[in-house]
């Protein structure tokens, strides 16, 4: 495995999404390519700034959306991150619709997330080293705060507390796996945000996500005008929510305070079974 390089780096929080956000920054911006023992993640991380604020971006599918969900390197994107002294990551994702009540086009504010996924790399602690992280409360309420007020300011449609499945994909679900989700308790269904916040939160980062909803997944029960997702319903859905994105990202970097004042830096002091 590649070593780590080191890299310098004013910012502390960090967006992690789609190439349609690298016009958030002002003025220039640096490119920087960092190793971590885990190999490359998924492309160059941009540093610039948003409303004056230091801010990394991360392409999580890279620049031109080469790498499917299943091939991420997760691990990669967090410790690069983390390398680069991020304390908080605002994910931005698309996620399909479980509920007739969450329409397309209204952004989510997850709060609970379930995995469904049967990834292998999906912690830091593999051994000799022995941690068990709480995700009991995964998302940052602090960030969740700040977010419903910019929201409320801004005019945005939101959805505040829904639990994600995450998928491992790369193809969409059936009809079946749709209704036991539901019958699960899912609401949004997507294929990257485990294991990106159980790694973040292993490196005692804030996660916040801002998810758009795109469709309705397999369709819903009952209601045959509603049809199954397609990638072209994805993107276009995406594509017509990317302006509010833009704008509740720079309130954001504006609002969010520079000392964290939750409970998430705090996630690893009890976690440890040994000492190493």
């Amino acid at each position: 495995m590649a070593e780590a390089i080191p890299v310098h780096s004013n910012a502390k929080i960090a967006i992690i999404g789609g190439s349609g956000l690298y016009s958030l920054f002002e003025g220039q911006t640096e490119e920087v390519e960092v190793q971590t023992k885990y190999g490359s993640p998924s492309g160059k991380i941009s540093l610039g700034k948003i409303n004056g604020r230091d801010i990394a971006f991360l392409p999580r599918h890279g620049i031109n959306h080469t790498i499917p969900p299943h091939k991420i390197n997760y691990r990669a994107n967090i410790e690069a991150l983390a390398q680069l002294g991020v304390e908080r990551i605002i994910s931005t994702t698309a996620v399909g619709s479980l509920s007739v009540e969450i329409e397309p086009g209204a952004f989510v504010f997850p709060d609970q997330f379930i995995n469904s996924t049967h990834r292998s790399e999906e912690t830091f602690f593999d051994g000799p080293q022995v941690a068990h992280i709480s995700t009991a409360d995964p998302y940052c309420e602090e960030i969740r705060s700040i977010a419903i007020d910019d929201s409320d300011n801004l005019g945005i449609n939101y959805i505040d507390g829904a639990t994600v499945v995450t998928i491992n994909g790369p193809r969409f679900s059936t009809k079946a796996e749709s209704k036991m989700f539901r019958s699960l308790g899912g609401d949004i269904i997507n294929m990257t945000q485990y294991p990106e916040i159980a790694l973040a939160r292993e490196k005692a980062m804030c996660y916040f996500s801002i998810a758009i909803v795109t469709d309705y997944d397999s369709g819903l029960e009952g209601r045959e005008d509603i049809n199954p997702v397609t990638t072209d319903d994805v993107n276009r859905k995406f594509a017509e929510g990317i302006k509010s994105l833009r704008l509740l990202l720079d309130s954001l970097a504006k609002d969010i305070p520079e000392k964290r004042g939750c409970s998430c830096s705090h996630v690893l002091d009890n976690a440890f079974m040994n000492k190493m």
